[in-house]
């Protein structure tokens, strides 16, 4: 037997109902006024379905052609992760299990191998890798040059508001990102300027990247299409 088993609709199809059962009893687990009966269900559900993915996991470890590529994979990470909380809620501090039972909604990432259009997604990330890197690195120094010029034009009309680089950073994520939750906002006219320059570069922010992932999108579906047409023929 060897990992086709795991791919075929069927399994895809079970591995989906359990993911989603999965997020639904993690969602009913958060109310506070849950009854006893309610919570021991909850944990047999929730060993239940660790028990499964574990044997998934075991199994594909098994029948991969290379293990050690396989664990350090995304998807043998992200099968990993899906199991892991379980197993170290049980030994570890409680004041991490907040922590460790949150980890658990990353099961829904195992969707991802049974989802062609998030496949392609994939590829295309991996097409325009290096844009990306470089967008974000200057993405990043466009954020702190951001949080200088407003700590410039505000520190000192509003000194208890921009009272240091950090304080400023704030500001410059929700302006750059075009959010703007006014909490935190300018009284200068220069302030008020260079606040309008931000926002117009932050315009620009959201739309490169979105045409970069979307022209990689395009191009790995056209050569999906290629191939699929040299397969016929």
């Amino acid at each position: 037997m060897t990992t086709q088993v795991l791919e075929r609709p069927v399994f895809a199809w079970a591995t989906a109902v359990l993911v989603f059962y999965s997020v639904v009893c993690f969602s009913v687990e958060t109310p506070p006024d849950r009854s006893p009966g309610t919570l021991a269900f909850l944990r047999v559900s929730e060993a239940v379905v660790v028990v499964i993915f574990t044997v998934e996991y075991l199994y594909r470890i098994y029948t991969a052609e290379s293990r050690l590529r396989f664990i350090f994979s995304f998807y043998g990470v992200v099968d990993l992760l899906a199991i892991l909380p379980f197993y170290l809620a049980t030994s570890i501090d409680l004041r991490a299990l907040r922590l460790l039972r949150f980890l658990r909604i990353i099961r829904v990432l195992k969707l991802a191998r049974y989802n062609q259009a998030i496949a392609r997604f994939g590829r295309a990330l991996y097409l325009v890798k290096e844009e990306l890197f470089i967008f974000t690195i200057g993405s990043l120094i466009m954020l702190y040059l951001a949080a200088v010029g407003i700590y410039h034009f505000g520190h000192e009309a509003q000194p208890a508001v921009y009272r240091s680089i950090f304080d400023s950073l704030w500001w410059a994520v929700a302006t750059l990102t075009t959010v703007g939750y006014g909490d935190i906002y300018p009284v200068t006219v220069g302030g008020r300027l260079f606040t309008f320059f931000v926002f117009m570069l932050g315009l620009g922010l959201v739309a490169v990247p979105t045409g970069i992932l979307a022209s990689a999108l395009s191009s790995v579906r056209r050569q999906q299409e290629l191939d699929a047409a040299s397969d016929k023929d």
